[in-house]
């Protein structure tokens, strides 16, 4: 038989087993479950999903919730349900083997199973690369001896496992195949009933509770130096839940000298498309930021014994994706003791007030975009069912 290929069918009845541990990796999930699923019309998909893989006609052997932990006293106080979800899937596994396992991320929790799956003769795939290129290194030999096939969203992330004999395949980013090339910023301010002749600043301090109580004090201060030098400027800033809105809420009431700031639930893309500059975190917003060719200034700070522990790890240089895909710094990084509100606001204020800088890093982020518009969903459905091919005639 040949490899299933982008526009071969194949009719065999496989089972096709995923585990997506949170709300990024049931996006992916659905994603690949639709590709496959063209590939292989009879295909039946088990394991862990959200409702967006379920709505494509995945069967959840547990709620997805029950995985999405964040922090380690979180992940402590849950430990003994987690390795009882990680045997359960591994019980359902060998006795009803699936042709492949497919982790989406979550590698704490799936590259166990992964690595259990293919001891066993079950082919196992991880999809979307832990940041094993930036620290902690060493995880190589272990993804090694885990995975059949590697697949990355960024092209520098192959290149590692490439350099470390491990198999892999570049599929693109998902943002990248569903951002436009041309934001449309007029829209975007009409749409959040913003001056359409007045710049814009976004504002992201984070998503999650301790980063807004990190950060969010400081970029209101490095706004607040902003508008005493720039008072046309519209500050915004999207919240992603109505917790983290009355957090920065409260954050902005405190402030001994008033600051006017539009608080938006949600629709940080919309928010992003509508400014001039983004003052953002790291993360990835950075990378959606330049997707939707902003420039942007990066600011993070962490407890002191975290960032002296970090900078020893960190083999990489920057920590903005923009920085790391391009391996030039393209937008300052303003990071701990340099994360002041005089240097985060005088370094938006220059993105501000320079056009033709502004125009030639659009050039620059265009043709980013365009190496990571690769039709993610489908290269990774390709990739795996060479995979699963190479398999079944094995």
């Amino acid at each position: 038989m040949a490899d299933v290929q982008a526009g071969s069918v194949s009719s065999r009845k496989v089972t096709i087993a995923i585990i997506a541990g949170e709300a990024s990796g049931d996006i992916l999930g659905a994603g690949l479950i639709r590709s496959l699923r063209l590939r292989y019309p009879n295909a039946r998909f088990v394991g862990i999903g959200g409702d967006e893989m379920v709505a494509e006609g995945f069967h959840s052997l547990v709620p997805m919730e029950r995985l999405s932990v964040m922090g380690l006293v979180e992940v402590l106080g849950r430990i003994r349900e987690l390795f009882s979800i990680r045997a359960r899937l591994l019980d359902y596994f060998f006795n009803t083997p699936p042709d492949v396992v497919i982790g989406i991320d979550s590698p704490d929790f799936t590259l166990a199973i992964e690595r259990r799956c293919r001891e066993a003769g079950i082919p196992s795939v991880h999809y979307v690369s832990p940041s094993v290129w930036a620290w902690r290194q060493k995880r190589i030999f272990k993804i090694a001896k885990s995975v059949d096939l590697m697949l990355t969203l960024l092209p520098f992330e192959a290149r590692f496992y490439e350099e470390h004999d491990v198999p892999v395949a570049f599929v693109g980013h998902p943002l990248a195949d569903r951002v436009p090339m041309e934001p449309n910023t007029l829209a975007a301010r009409e749409s959040l009933g913003l001056d359409p002749d007045k710049p814009v600043l976004a504002v992201l301090p984070g998503s999650r509770g301790g980063e807004v109580e990190r950060l969010g004090t400081l970029f209101l201060e490095a706004s607040r130096w902003l508008q005493e030098r720039r008072p046309d400027v519209q500050l915004v800033i999207p919240c992603v839940n109505r917790d983290r809105e009355k957090q920065v809420q409260g954050l902005v009431e405190s402030l001994e000298v008033k600051l006017p700031v539009t608080l938006v639930r949600g629709r940080s893309r919309e928010v992003m498309a509508a400014s001039d500059v983004v003052m953002l975190a790291s993360g990835t917003a950075t990378l959606e930021a330049m997707l939707l060719k902003k420039p942007m200034v990066v600011g993070y700070r962490l407890s002191n014994l975290s960032f002296k522990v970090l900078s020893r790890l960190v083999k990489v240089p920057w920590v903005a994706l923009p920085n790391l895909l391009a391996q030039k710094e393209l937008v300052p990084e303003l990071l701990q003791d340099d994360a002041t509100p005089e240097a985060l606001g005088a370094a938006v204020l220059e993105r501000l007030e320079d056009e033709t800088g502004r125009e030639s890093l659009k050039e620059i982020f265009m043709e980013l975009h365009c190496a990571l518009k690769q039709n993610a969903d489908e290269r990774a459905a390709t990739a795996i069912s060479e995979l699963m091919e190479r398999k079944h005639r094995g």
